[in-house]
C-alpha cells in the first residue's frame, strides 16, 4: 500500500505513549508479518506492553511510564541544579 504522493504521511509522537499515524497504514513486523489498517489515525505501540501489537492498547497507562530524565523525576526544570542529601 504505497503512500499518496500528494501529501506526506503525518506521525505524532506522544511522550510516554504511542506514535499516532495518519492512515491508512501498512506495518511490516520484524518477522515480515504485514498488518494493515484503513482507519484515519492509528496508534502504534512503543512500550512493547500491548497485547495487540503493533497497535497500542493503552498498556503504558496501567504500568506507569518512567520519566525521561532525572530532572523530570524530581519535578524540576532540567537547568536547575540537583539537590544532594546532607
Amino acid at each position: 500500500m504505497p503512500n499518496a504522493a500528494d501529501r506526506p504521511r503525518r506521525l505524532t509522537v506522544e511522550r510516554d505513549g504511542p506514535i499516532l499515524i495518519e492512515g491508512p497504514v501498512e506495518i511490516v513486523g520484524e518477522d515480515g508479518t504485514v498488518t494493515v489498517s484503513d482507519r484515519f489515525v492509528v496508534a502504534v505501540c512503543t512500550c512493547r506492553r500491548s497485547r495487540i501489537l503493533p497497535w497500542c492498547d493503552t498498556s503504558h497507562r496501567r504500568h506507569g511510564a518512567a520519566p525521561h530524565s532525572r530532572a523530570d523525576r524530581a519535578g524540576r526544570d532540567k537547568n536547575e541544579p540537583e539537590e544532594t542529601a546532607p
